[in-house]
């Protein structure tokens, strides 16, 4: 019999330091996916400290693109690919956050045909401060940027997942105790409503949002459970880390699913990474 093609496999996560998810386990435990595209988030560190770490971490066969941040031990995201890139971007376009180790953009040829494959990591923010101002700027700068990658993609008959740690819950059943958050950052109706324009509400917007889409109507399943407190055991969660593409991608996806740790001493991350599988 005919062998069944392996899924084309996505993950994100956020690994809040990649040397201390080194040490907690986590590489092994992305290493044991066997995916294509590993997206992280907060990497916090250097090229030479991301080579170091994953030299015996069973990642090792990848190719690593990774924009750091200009202040160490800060932000930073990494597009870990089994395929050698074709192209690789960094900054999502706003000359304000070129250094800030937030975005980038690598070019594949998959199985699926041309694709892009972003690592993205959104401003935590604070509402009513400076913070917040910031982060807005930086969802208007993203905003634009999906856009051209967007249109880039048609011309090209290709595809684009972006993925990463947006700090963004768009619904209800996407926060565990969104009553008391309503006016906390992460929850604000004007964070909420860019995702309202890319996923929709009523009707499917120009992104599919993976996570959902897989995730039946909720709530949840979170992927970020803060290290204090309970919040982890009794699932008071957020669902703030995403894999969103482009129409025709998300009709390839086969399932999404997230690998929360099954307790607490078992985390490598306060998030959890999410999986998507493709054929």
């Amino acid at each position: 019999m005919p062998r069944k093609p392996r899924p084309f496999t996505t993950v994100t996560a956020n690994v809040n330091g990649i040397r201390a998810a080194a040490r907690r386990g986590g590489l092994e435990w992305l290493a044991e996916l066997d995916a294509d595209v590993i997206c992280l988030q907060e990497v916090r560190a250097t090229h030479e400290q991301v080579h170091e770490q994953l030299v015996d971490s069973g990642l090792a066969h990848l190719h690593v693109s990774h924009s750091a941040a200009a202040s160490l031990g800060r932000n930073g995201v990494a597009v870990l690919t089994r395929a050698q890139p074709t192209a690789v971007r960094e900054g999502v376009g706003a000359s304000e956050f070129d250094q800030q180790g937030r975005w980038i953009e690598v070019d594949v040829d998959s199985p699926l045909g041309p694709l892009t494959v972003v690592s993205a990591y959104v401003h935590t923010g604070e509402a009513g401060t400076p913070k917040q101002d910031e982060k807005f700027r930086f969802l208007d700068a993203m905003e634009r940027r999906m856009g051209a990658l967007r249109r880039r993609a048609s011309r090209a008959k290709g595809h684009v997942l972006i993925t990463g740690d947006f700090n963004v819950a768009q619904r209800e059943i996407d926060i565990k105790n969104w009553r008391a958050n309503r006016d906390k950052a992460g929850f604000l109706p004007e964070e909420r409503a860019y995702l309202d324009r890319w996923f929709g509400r009523e009707k499917p917007g120009p992104w599919h949002d993976l996570g959902r889409i897989w995730g039946g109507e909720g709530p949840g399943p979170y992927t970020w459970w803060s290290w204090r407190g309970r919040g982890f055991d009794t699932d008071g969660g957020w669902r703030i880390d995403y894999q969103v593409t482009t129409p025709d991608l998300a009709a390839r996806s086969t399932g999404a699913w997230v690998g929360k740790a099954a307790a607490y001493a078992e985390r490598w991350s306060d998030h959890a990474p999410l999986v998507v599988t493709f054929a």
